[in-house]
């Protein structure tokens, strides 16, 4: 189970992260997950809930159907003039009425299955559409494109920003969302007009059928159906695909199973972006001084810095024996530059390995040397023997 396989590796690298449904895209395929190393600073937007392991990318994430049914109405159909009102902020503005209480109607070209050369597609004027999951409707063109002024003008009689579903001469899809509202306002189809007061049935009939056509938005109900989505970033740092037979028919690849039968192959592909996994890896786990790195992919475990080494027989033979003894049982970096202690000390908080080994005249005139932790700065004043058990048990790998 590759799902399993990446959980696995991220959890033992020590990286908080979260496995997200994700598009299919080009390469397609039955289901897709991205593993998104999370981040401040990553590429991708994340929905997730805290009550539960649901994660997805924003474009994939499914909005639910509202719970309650929209309210009695309380207001008269009017229309009114707006002139100039070409936007939602502005017709806000312009009404004072909150964006929740409009619905948009946005004017896309249809494929070749739609019986009109447009669609109008109708969401809450506070929403967003999501291109990617508008373009699997049947009736929408791919890649999604939305129609010119122009063709707008011409086919319906009225400019961008007037249009609405009343009456309009177009097939048109209706967001999950637009079902829980009242006393909205609605394009007039008539350029500068638009209605306000406008309820399903008595002055628009309630669409039998709604769609998912929005982007997510923060405090909406998760859709597994616990708690509440908020948002994170996170950095891609691998892919799977469920392919299924979408390759393997189109090339025919079978085996025979335990029956002797031909049996088309259930794909799979798999990409796990080790590069990516190292500026993540990075940007979780540093401070002021540089990096931490996780113990499973540091590239020592342990540096012994001697201090002014090269004027000190006793530190070198000390420093010497550390060296030739841990290096049996983990990964050792011997700094023996000639370099002044700050400077040593200071290479190795930047290069960020998990522990440090301090040795100096002063702390050996105590028969004693400083190890340092690099995650918690801790440093604890032991002997060398008490090192070498620290390093040769597994506390330190």
């Amino acid at each position: 189970d590759m799902y399993a396989c990446y959980g696995r590796i991220l959890t033992r690298l020590g990286l908080t992260f979260r496995a997200v449904l994700a598009d299919t895209g080009s390469i397609g395929g039955e289901a897709s997950h991205e593993f998104h190393v999370l981040a401040n600073t990553g590429e991708d937007v994340i929905a997730y809930t805290e009550a539960s392991d649901y994660a997805a990318n924003i474009e994939q994430a499914i909005c639910l159907p509202p719970s309650n049914p929209a309210p009695a109405p309380t207001l008269p159909l009017s229309k009114v003039e707006t002139p100039n009102i070409g936007t939602i902020d502005a017709l806000c503005h312009f009404l004072n009425v909150p964006a929740t209480q409009t619905l948009k109607t946005l004017i896309v070209e249809a494929s070749d299955a739609c019986e009109t050369a447009l669609v109008a597609l109708v969401l809450r004027g506070d929403h967003e559409l999501n291109t990617i999951k508008a373009e699997k409707h049947p009736w929408v063109a791919t890649p999604l494109v939305m129609a010119s002024e122009a063709m707008v003008e011409t086919t319906l009689g009225a400019r961008v920003g007037s249009i609405g579903p009343l009456n309009l001469p177009l097939q048109t899809l209706y967001d999950h969302a637009v079902l829980d509202r009242s006393d909205f306002v609605i394009g007039a189809t008539q350029t500068d007009h638009h209605f306000t007061g406008c309820n399903w049935e008595r002055d628009l009939p309630t669409p039998a059928t709604t769609f998912d056509l929005r982007t997510i938005q923060v405090g909406d109900a998760s859709p597994d159906g616990h708690g509440t989505v908020a948002f994170t970033r996170g950095i891609e740092v691998g892919h799977i695909f469920q392919l299924g037979t979408k390759y393997s028919e189109a090339m025919k690849a079978r085996v025979l199973n335990e029956q002797g039968k031909a049996q088309t192959l259930t794909m799979g592909c798999y990409g796990l972006g080790i590069s990516r996994l190292v500026a993540a890896a990075i940007e979780q786990n540093h401070d002021q001084q540089g990096i931490r790195w996780p113990d499973a992919i540091a590239p020592f475990n342990v540096c012994i810095v001697p201090m002014n080494m090269h004027k000190s027989p006793r530190v070198q033979q000390t420093t010497q024996r550390l060296y030739e003894v841990l290096q049996q049982h983990v990964d050792v970096l011997y700094d023996d530059r000639k370099e002044r202690p700050g400077i040593m000390l200071n290479d190795m908080e930047l290069i960020g390995i998990p522990y440090l080994i301090i040795v100096g005249d002063r702390s050996l005139d105590q028969g004693l040397i400083e190890l340092k932790n690099r995650h918690t700065q801790e440093k604890s004043a032991m002997t060398v023997d008490q090192v070498i058990q620290f390093f040769s048990s597994s506390a330190a790998r």
